[in-house]
């Protein structure tokens, strides 16, 4: 019998009203389930946002150095926690068990991140053009965030999230994706554990059309965070736009490595197949493109193809597993349709390319590490983002052309270049057109304590991580005390 899981609204555990409920598996082996969730709709959503408000009213009373406290305990609790977390996160999601340590550690970091910032809720004094009146500005919390997340990162991303809207005062009306909503109901847990009070945080599980929809347009719903696909975030953007609801998104990807002829060639492999098939390419910042200069061109792609063939294809949980599990089936199919696409373009296929069978695989939705060489920039696998574990190879003659290359997609988050040239280093630098550009590392690997997020279709110029995200989570208020006694028309008295 699968455990059952509910909704956490208003200070309790509940079932969804239709009472209908939907399965929870491991992508590593299917016949598996996780445990069963409410499939909720708007009547639960209406629930969760009604006691939200109505907690918003105390919470944003409480000072912000009194939030940190719980922040701190928060990331106490998770880090004793933390190999329980990651071991349920690679059952149900499928990455290794190394990977899944690191995204609890992401959430760990933001904790304490935010227990910091709610000492640093800084605005700011400025001298006020007019004699005996003072001016300042400070940070205000704005009321019920609606925080809808993705299953790649289960733990790190609503953590990015959750925990800075409520550090600064809002409360939370929280949706995580289908995909793994038991790390989604153990972080509320251990949020409450630590202090959080009934009703700031709420959980409702379900499917983004239903639920999802109903958070986005709900008139009481003051601002919506959201990471996922940019087809999806563009009509989350026409929604709230109704409300003019504040909306951050942080969306897709389509990232690439370029590696110089002066590169340090054994540094840039590791950091391609760590990028390309870390999460087994299920990352916005996955390394879905590689542009490799004509000179080194040959050496590379022969050092590529013998390290891809040896990664070893398998449950997370099991020692020496170096690519897990795409997260469901359907997933699976999208990136076996992006193998035909590739075919069918003209690129060629040097490895990989099928579904993986064999032992300890069968139950589970794997796909061989594929990488496709004579790419050119013009197909449609150097610019859609797959979300699976296929490299688009392409050539360039030079940085000049390499970042050309590199910029010729409609998405800009993560970027990564590999050169001992101080001087490419920092025309790179310069010249990418992305959120986040990394010298001689990978394109993945973000830190919660920086700024995260992308320019063009990668979102909507909103930062996750770091202080930035507090500008999201917080309104500015100025404030003027007139203490002249006496009427001062600014802009008029003063000249």
């Amino acid at each position: 019998m699968a455990q059952k899981f509910q909704n956490f609204i208003n200070g309790k555990w509940v079932d969804a009203k239709s009472g209908r409920a939907f399965e929870n598996r491991n992508p590593a082996n299917w016949e598996e389930v996780v445990g069963t969730f409410p499939k909720s709709g708007k009547e639960d959503v209406d629930e969760a946002v009604k006691a939200a408000r109505a907690a918003f009213e105390k919470w944003r009373l409480v000072p912000a150095p009194a939030r940190s406290d719980i922040m701190r305990k928060l990331g106490d609790l998770m880090a004793r926690r933390k190999e329980e977390l990651a071991r349920e996160m690679t059952r149900e999601m499928g990455k290794v068990l190394a990977e899944t340590r690191g995204d609890v550690q992401e959430g760990i970091d933001t904790a304490y991140y935010a227990a910091g910032e709610g000492r640093r809720l800084f605005g700011k004094t400025v001298p006020s053009e007019l004699p005996n009146k003072f001016a300042m500005s400070m940070r205000v919390p704005i009321g019920v965030a609606g925080v809808i997340t993705p299953w790649n990162f289960p733990m790190a991303i609503p953590t990015w999230k959750i925990f800075p809207a409520v550090l600064s005062g809002n409360t939370v009306v929280f949706k995580p994706a289908q995909d793994t909503p038991k790390t989604a109901t153990t972080l509320v847990e251990i949020m409450m554990e630590a202090g959080i009070p009934e009703a700031v945080v709420n959980i409702v599980h379900g499917g983004g059309s239903e639920v999802g929809t109903a958070i986005v347009g709900h008139p009481d719903v003051d601002l919506v965070s959201f990471t996922g696909s940019t087809v999806v975030g563009k009509q989350i953007s026409k929604d709230a736009a109704e409300t003019l609801k504040r909306v951050s998104l942080e969306l897709g990807g389509k990232n690439a490595q370029i590696v110089m002829d002066d590169a340090d060639l054994d540094l840039a492999l590791d950091g391609v197949l760590w990028g390309a098939f870390g999460t087994t390419g299920q990352r916005c910042t996955a390394t879905s493109r590689l542009i490799l200069h004509d000179k080194i061109y040959e050496k590379f792609m022969s050092m590529l193809v013998d390290r891809t063939k040896k990664l070893k294809l398998g449950d997370g949980l099991k020692a020496g597993t170096d690519v897990g599990p795409c997260v469901n089936e359907s997933q699976r199919k999208t990136v076996e349709s992006y193998v035909e696409v590739g075919k069918k373009e003209g690129a060629t296929l040097v490895v990989g390319g099928a579904a993986a069978k064999g032992d300890g695989l069968s139950k589970g939705w794997f796909h061989e590490p594929t990488i496709f060489t004579d790419v050119t920039p013009a197909m449609r696998i150097a610019k859609e983002e797959i979300f699976g574990p296929i490299l688009s190879v392409l050539r360039a003659k030079s940085l000049e052309d390499a970042i050309r290359t590199l910029n010729n997609t409609i998405y800009g988050l993560s970027s990564s270049v590999y050169t001992r040239d101080v001087n490419k280093a920092f025309t790179a630098m310069r010249d990418i057109q992305a959120g986040i550009t990394y010298i001689n590392a990978s394109t993945i690997g973000a830190e919660a304590h920086l700024p995260f997020g992308g320019v063009k279709q990668t979102g909507n110029g909103h930062r996750e991580g770091g202080w930035t995200v507090y500008d999201f989570f917080t309104e500015w208020k100025t404030v003027y005390v007139d203490y002249s006694g006496k009427l001062q028309r600014a802009q008029i008295d003063n000249y």
